[in-house]
């Protein structure tokens, strides 16, 4: 009889183990919808909760607005045979003497000096004509500037200036380009589109694909798309700029009963929380709620201020944002509802998932205590 009370005794413990693991808390993929209500402001939290409307969806659509300033666009196309600093101009003098030239020896009317190399400051050195300022010129005028220095002292030269291949005028072109390198800036490549042609175009998809230019110490951006659909942003060239196209680094975070749970960059300039759920793999239809769809992000404190209807916040609010797919105009919402970058798009599971998970685990639990006592019922016997 005592050895019968030891084996009940021994299966009862091991049911009580079992129930009391269960109770501690089964596996989910985090909280749920009220436990999300549950850190609103409203309850003493530190989080707004808001239902997403038209009029949410309208304060909220703000997104990064890429172009060039006024600065870049003003900025006129360069004539082609400007002279700059780092060219190389080829010079050659005819004089009207023949006995003693000023450049060349007796009988020698044609002087050539080949490889005048413009310096850091803009200027050429001329025999006779001294330091000549040849950055910013075109070879005529230069022509016209050395005729007059040598022409009092050899009777109506002549002059010719020819800008020669050099390291002046050009521009650098890298990052996601098939052929990075340095490039003149000549006649046909003296705007940021045909520039970016000559490098052999971008090697990223269109919709994620952002030019970067850096002039002097600024750096401007602009879509690739928009550069080609609108010319205006087609700005004109400078000696020294350095064009960079990169891929955009926004992305967003899926966690809860999607399709993936991951780290997700865009694909587009611009992205609703109806394409973010799509782009991984949808809702769970196993275990999702369609009405615990929720958008977390810090919002600016203007915005918040229009979203909530006040204007006594100070900083970046924790704003949490609700979407309700099965509602009428849900997906409606959802579709014109904007996903910004470093958001977390979050689903919660289904109430039943829960349920079910807890039915399971206790008839689990009741298997194994049923294992168990027959077990123990073995040993005594």
């Amino acid at each position: 009889m005592k050895l019968m009370k030891s084996r009940g005794a021994l299966a009862l413990t091991l049911v009580a183990v079992l129930l009391g693991t269960v109770s501690c808390g089964l596996p989910r993929s985090g909280p749920n919808k009220r436990e999300i209500f549950a850190g609103s402001v409203l309850n003493g939290g530190d989080a707004f909760i808001v239902t997403v409307n038209p009029a949410v969806t309208r304060a909220t659509a703000v997104m990064p607005a890429l172009g060039f300033s006024s600065t870049f666009l003003k900025a006129g196309v360069m004539a082609p045979d400007i002279i700059s600093s780092g060219d190389t101009l080829g010079l050659t003098v005819f004089e009207n003497v023949k006995d003693d030239p000023l450049l060349g020896n007796t009988g020698q009317r044609v002087s050539a000096l080949q490889t005048l190399q413009v310096d850091g400051q803009g200027y050429i050195f001329v025999p006779y004509a001294g330091r000549v300022k040849a950055a910013g010129q075109t070879p005529e005028g230069l022509r016209d500037v050395i005729t007059r220095k040598l022409d009092p002292q050899t009777p109506d030269p002549q002059v010719i200036v020819q800008r020669l291949a050099g390291n002046g005028s050009t521009v650098t072109v890298s990052g996601s380009v098939a052929g990075q390198g340095n490039f003149p800036i000549d006649a046909p490549t003296r705007t940021l589109s045909a520039m970016i042609a000559k490098a052999g175009g971008s090697t990223l998809p269109l919709p994620v694909a952002v030019v970067n230019v850096t002039r002097g110490n600024r750096t401007e951006k602009v879509w690739l798309a928009d550069l080609y659909s609108n010319p205006r942003l087609d700005i004109a060239l400078r000696p020294g700029d350095t064009i960079v196209i990169s891929q955009d680094t926004r992305a967003f975070v899926a966690l809860g009963a999607t399709g993936a749970q991951n780290r997700v960059p865009f694909q587009t300039q611009t992205l609703s929380a109806l394409e973010a759920i799509a782009t991984v793999g949808g809702l769970n239809s196993n275990i999702a709620d369609p009405t615990g769809v929720f958008v977390l992000r810090n919002e600016p404190a203007e915005i918040a201020d229009a979203v909530l209807g006040r204007t006594d916040l100070v900083g970046d609010q924790r704003m949490v944002y609700v979407l309700d797919l099965t509602k009428p105009t849900g997906l409606f919402e959802a579709r014109d509802f904007l996903i910004r970058d470093g958001d977390t798009v979050y689903v919660t599971e289904a109430p039943f998932v829960q349920w079910n998970k807890t039915i399971g685990a206790i008839t689990g639990t009741a298997a194994q205590a049923n294992t168990l006592n027959t077990t123990a019922n073995n040993l005594g016997g």
